[in-house]
């Protein structure tokens, strides 16, 4: 009997965990290289340099969190959306006022209306909070007490972090899979223009 070539094992495909990572690596670097993170890389981060990064970052959280909001029963439960929502700590680090904080809002978002345009944008801001837990250790060593929204989740943060990428890996479908990860590239591109804006 002849030998039949085996067929080549058809590699398999990115996880969208993975995607996401290597697709929008070129915006998130673009993001960090902006000036409250050189700062923190110079090891001289500033408390009005760390006040301007807050500022700008509620302008985008704010509007982000109201999409949010509009979409939680389509989302579900499971996402634990009240417990992510960071807009607040902002407020509490700048003492502003809820009802009238005085502070502008990003004209420009990125379009957040759909499911998968959600979990592009989910990916992007859940992600800064690993990152936040370093820059609050190290305002804390310059002595800036801006840190509550920096610490978010505080202990919790790694646990709803694994968990995030869980129900993203088990959400995201072949048909959605590119308006996810297209979704969280906008979202570096239009957060980066907002925040490191002259």
């Amino acid at each position: 009997m002849p030998n039949v070539p085996s067929s080549p094992e058809t590699p398999a495909a990115p996880t969208i965990l993975a995607r996401l990572r290597a697709e929008t690596r070129p915006y998130h670097d673009a993001l960090e290289a902006g000036p409250f993170n050189e700062a923190l890389r110079a090891g001289a981060p500033t408390a009005a340099g760390t006040a301007r990064f807050l500022e700008r970052m509620y302008g985008f959280l704010q509007p982000y969190e109201a999409a949010l909001r509009a979409h939680e029963a389509e989302l579900g439960p499971a996402w634990e959306l009240p417990r992510r929502y960071r807009a607040h700590l902002i407020l509490e680090d700048l003492q502003r006022p809820a009802a009238n904080p005085g502070l502008p809002l990003s004209p420009d978002m990125p379009p957040l209306h759909t499911v998968p345009q959600l979990l592009g944008a989910l990916y992007v801001m859940e992600g800064s909070t690993l990152g936040g837990q370093v820059i609050s250790r190290q305002l804390e060593r310059a002595g800036i007490p801006l840190r509550r929204y920096f610490l978010g989740y505080g202990e919790r943060t790694g646990p709803l972090w694994k968990t995030f990428g869980q129900l993203l890996t088990a959400a995201a479908t072949p048909a959605t899979a590119d308006e996810i990860v297209a979704s969280a590239a906008r979202t570096f591109q239009h957060l980066d223009a907002w925040i490191n804006q002259p």
